[in-house]
């Protein structure tokens, strides 16, 4: 009696632990980083880490970058590699990333059309689908009307919706970074560097503070971030912070099997925001929660003072 006690209280554990691990999903946009490639000798570090760790990722693809430069063979056999990787699920981000907002409808039906016209073929060749979509600026559109037609329009194309739930603004970050790289600052570059890893950090526990108090446990998170030189720099070193806190990585398609994902979106705003703020149906209350989250004002203000 008292072993099959021990054994039961076993399970329980393991299965509390299961319950309660935290989980993420890395999303990765504004992929391939041609002009990257181009610079570091035909070399993709990010992707190169990505796979050295095994990491699941989701990539999501614009196209019009494989034209950023005169190598057009070589910036396709980048967007092959990334397709080839057995870690990667692949997204379409438009062709242009253009903002549904400002573009309007038929432009961004359009850009969503011709983001996938390269991609598809080495996809297929994979055995792999484009399955996903985000939308650039994550911007779904200004009003009601706008947002349900790019939503059904997506829907249509096939593709599913990309959500995601924490971001730390790297591509403001990446700017003041690269300036230090390219000034030769080293020590201001890695004194950046090391601040963005402790801010996304922040932004992790903060959302994940607002996830666990709605959903009553701890909620699978997506993670965006951006195919650019201040991850390729520092993407480890967030992995094995992150680890640290306890989280385990998924696939996208794992992390939106998580119920959190079915909440209705009742923001139709343009500036992107996170998920967490689009399933807050009170303004003032989703406006309270922005406002009270780790934000990158310090680094913004660094950055103005170098212009």
């Amino acid at each position: 009696m008292m072993k099959r006690i021990v054994i039961v209280s076993i399970t329980l554990i393991f299965s509390l632990k299961g319950i309660t691990q935290k989980k993420v999903a890395i999303t990765i946009d504004d992929v391939p980083n041609t002009i990257l490639y181009n610079k570091e000798g035909n070399r993709c570090r990010l992707r190169e880490q990505i796979d050295s760790m095994k990491l699941p990722v989701a990539i999501f693809i614009n196209e019009h970058r494989l034209f950023d430069n005169d190598s057009l063979d070589q910036n396709i056999h980048l967007l092959d590699n990334w397709v080839m990787d057995r870690n990667v699920i692949l997204g379409n981000h438009g062709y242009n990333h253009g903002m549904l907002s400002t573009e309007g409808l038929d432009s961004f039906k359009a850009d969503v059309i011709k983001g996938g016209v390269i991609t598809a073929p080495l996809a297929y060749k994979q055995k792999k689908q484009v399955k996903y979509f985000r939308f650039p600026y994550n911007d779904l559109g200004a009003d009601s009307t706008l947002h349900q037609q790019a939503v059904e329009f997506i829907k249509s194309q096939h593709y599913r919706i990309a959500p995601f739930t924490v971001h730390s603004d790297d591509w403001l970050v990446v700017q003041l970074y690269a300036y230090y790289k390219d000034h030769h600052m080293s020590a201001d570059a890695a004194r950046i560097g090391k601040a963005f890893v402790e801010k996304t950090l922040s932004f992790f526990d903060y959302i994940e503070g607002i996830t666990s108090m709605e959903a009553g446990r701890q909620a699978s998170q997506i993670y965006l971030m951006h195919d650019n030189i201040l991850n390729a720099d520092y993407f480890i070193e967030l992995v094995k912070a992150l680890r640290q806190k306890g989280y385990s990585f998924i696939t996208l398609d794992a992390a939106l099997k998580d119920p959190l994902y079915a909440r209705k979106d009742y923001y139709m705003e343009k500036p992107g925001i996170s998920w967490v703020y689009r399933w807050i149906k009170d303004k003032q209350q989703r406006q309270a929660l922005i406002e009270k989250g780790p934000n990158t004002h310090a680094f913004e203000a660094e950055l103005e003072k170098l212009k």
